[in-house]
């Protein structure tokens, strides 16, 4: 009974509250990444460091922190998120900006996407994103009518995310500004923006990263590496090349847990960039199908989440659920496109899985803030107030 007290005492939902759907599947991935790190770390970490639960135990300490994420932004009304979009939008460029300061940003592998924070490093494009998807839906709240009926009204936020995007490309990431565009382009679109002016500006924007990718020669590697691995396969193709024998060697049922070999120091970056590589060399198609099937639900559960908060007139929370669930979506098919070879290296983790402090606590935190609007939108009176939209449609 005590504890009960204090959970509503600072705001906490019961757990028979919350969409379970999401929630299970929520920490199926998050179960799933912490053993898969373990399992492609371990011997890299022991020879390396010494510490062959190294990554296990960071992993770890990333998931608490996640938790705690998750749970304030369950507690949280969703107002309050949506009173302070425009501050979130500030605080996401000032990280932006901040990374690109000398003596601020930390680099790693030649780019500079990290600032420290005590022992660890955040990767700013995480959080920012989170911001910014945040900021998108409380201006499609406050300015649907003009993002609907004018080009000013589409062309302000998207010059807003242009803009995020150009410090991306400067740290640079090409991938996380990918991600960002995608889903900021979706945001806006289900708001209300027109087919014309989202057409013209896919158009534009994907003729801009062709030449993003082509004055880069770093890029254009990547990508000539991307399109026949086999024909430099150790170096362009490096990567590639080791998670296709990886996947390979999964067949149906995968080799078993712990047993892989391309983790053993032949595929670089195996508990972040390609876990899923590993994972299916350990499980095979079979455990691929049912990774596959896991984020199918949490997509499913967001977006109905999106339509149901649609359904009662609460545009914030359905833009908000509708943009997360655009990131986390588009971020696994590219990273899981990227292991398979059906696209090019993009630096990007698998979300809830991958190893990585920022992307970790960050997707806790977005699930946190779509189980609060399964929260808002499920209360009785937003019930009610479904029946009777239906039945004046009826009548």
């Amino acid at each position: 009974m005590a504890g009960k007290d204090m959970s509503r005492a600072i705001g906490l939902p019961a757990l028979a509250e919350l969409d379970g759907l999401l929630l299970a599947a929520a920490a199926a991935l998050v179960g799933l990444g912490v053993v898969m790190v373990t399992s492609a770390s371990i011997t890299f970490a022991d020879r390396e460091l010494g510490a062959p639960l190294y990554f296990l135990l960071r992993q770890s300490l990333y998931l608490g922190a996640g938790l705690i994420a998750a749970l304030l932004c369950v507690s949280i009304p969703l107002a309050v998120w949506e009173k302070g979009s425009f501050l979130f939008l500030v605080a996401a460029f000032v990280l932006l900006l901040a990374v690109l300061i000398p003596g601020i940003g930390h680099e790693v592998n030649g780019a500079v996407r990290w600032v420290r924070a005590g022992p660890v490093n955040v990767q700013v494009s995480e959080p920012a994103r989170l911001m910014i998807i945040i900021f998108l839906a409380g201006y499609v709240a406050r300015r649907g009518k003009d993002l609907a009926a004018t080009a000013e009204g589409f062309l302000k936020p998207m010059a807003i995310v242009g803009a995020a995007c150009v410090l991306l490309l400067a740290q640079p990431d090409f991938g996380a500004a990918t991600v960002l565009l995608a889903t900021a382009l979706g945001v806006l679109f289900m708001g209300g923006a027109r087919l014309k002016y989202f057409v013209s500006l896919v158009v534009i924007a994907v003729g801009a990263m062709a030449v993003m990718v082509l004055v880069a020669p770093y890029r254009v590697r990547r990508l000539t590496g991307f399109l026949d691995p086999w024909a430099d396969p150790f170096d362009s193709g490096f990567q590639l090349t080791q998670s296709l024998i990886a996947i390979g060697r999964g067949e149906l049922t995968g080799v078993g847990l712990g047993a892989s070999v391309q983790k053993l120091f032949y595929l670089p970056e195996a508990h972040t960039d390609f876990v899923f590589a590993v994972y299916a060399e350990e499980f095979g198609l079979l455990g691929v199908l049912l990774l596959v099937l896991i984020y199918g639900v949490l997509l499913w559960r967001m977006l109905a989440i999106s339509a149901q908060a649609a359904s009662i007139g609460r545009v914030f929370v359905a833009c908000l659920s509708f943009g997360l669930a655009i990131w986390l979506g588009a971020q696994a098919a590219v990273n899981i496109g990227v292991n398979m070879g059906l696209l090019p290296t993009k630096g990007l983790t698998l979300p809830l899985v991958s190893f990585g402090g920022s992307s970790l606590v960050v997707c806790c935190a977005a699930v946190g803030l779509v189980l609060r609007s399964h929260l808002e939108t499920a209360a009785p009176d937003n019930r009610r107030a479904r029946r009777q939209r239906a039945g004046g449609r009826k009548t």
